[in-house]
């Protein structure tokens, strides 16, 4: 036997100890939500951040008046738990001051069939990679089952310490955006009391850029209220577009 036959023939060996140790050498490799990293994804796809302000301009400038009544439960939020957020776990963050925000928006429409999710599990696969994993929230179409995602929050984290939400935000956009056929998708991602707002667009096949608001810290009212009137005009924004897509 010589060399190249046995060079051939250990490779043989090596592909059937691996396929019964349960490795596919051709398999897809998998990237959850929960993990991806920021050096990851750029690996993956051509991704640029934009800094950029202007695609914010009429997201976060919006005339949308909220009432007297929305400021005040705004205002009792943050008497109740401003101070305790940065010391709050993931869940305890999420129950006691996130979940109460996004309740007051009311996303669930039953008549244009769009409604809220919290862990929803979302998988998009290329010929080259798989994003998979439970989505934090989504706004969606459907009342049981989300059949077209429209907005996204992610991580309802208290700091980046154990995790980055903005790549994982970035991946569930990327797959949402795929999935739907759309050149856009909008989403927020959450550290502590800190709230950024984020845009994905589509340039071409594997080609993205996105750009970031700035910081809204919701201990403060006014910043408060900016991510409620953001919140709104997200749900303002997904309803038309649930209307032109009914035409």
């Amino acid at each position: 036997m010589n060399e190249l036959e046995k060079d051939i023939e250990i490779a043989d060996l090596k592909r059937r100890l691996n396929k019964l140790e349960g490795k596919d050498e051709n398999k897809i490799p998998t990237y959850s939500f929960a993990q991806i990293k920021l050096e990851e994804l750029e690996t993956l796809v051509d991704i640029k951040k934009s800094f950029d302000d202007e695609p914010f301009d009429d997201w976060l400038n919006s005339n949308i008046d909220i009432s007297s009544k929305d400021i005040a439960f705004l205002q009792n939020l943050i008497l109740r738990y401003a101070k305790f957020m940065k010391s709050y776990n993931e869940e305890t963050l999420k129950a006691n001051f996130i979940i109460p925000v996004i309740n007051r928006v009311d996303f669930l429409s039953k008549d244009m069939e769009i409604a809220p999710f919290y862990e929803k599990v979302i998988t998009y696969k290329s010929d080259r990679f798989i994003f998979n994993g439970a989505t934090d929230f989504l706004v969606s179409r459907g009342l049981e089952y989300s059949r077209r995602p429209y907005f996204f929050i992610q991580e309802f984290k208290k700091g980046k310490v154990n995790s980055d939400p903005e790549p994982q935000l970035l991946a569930e956009l990327i797959s949402a955006v795929e999935l739907n056929g759309d050149l856009s998708m909008k989403g927020a991602y959450i550290v502590g009391e800190s709230w950024n707002f984020v845009i994905l667009e589509k340039l071409e096949v594997d080609r993205y850029r996105y750009f970031v608001s700035p910081n809204f810290d919701s201990t403060k009212i006014e910043d408060l209220k900016g991510i409620y009137k953001n919140l709104i005009f997200i749900k303002n924004e997904i309803i038309e577009k649930v209307k032109r897509e009914n035409r």
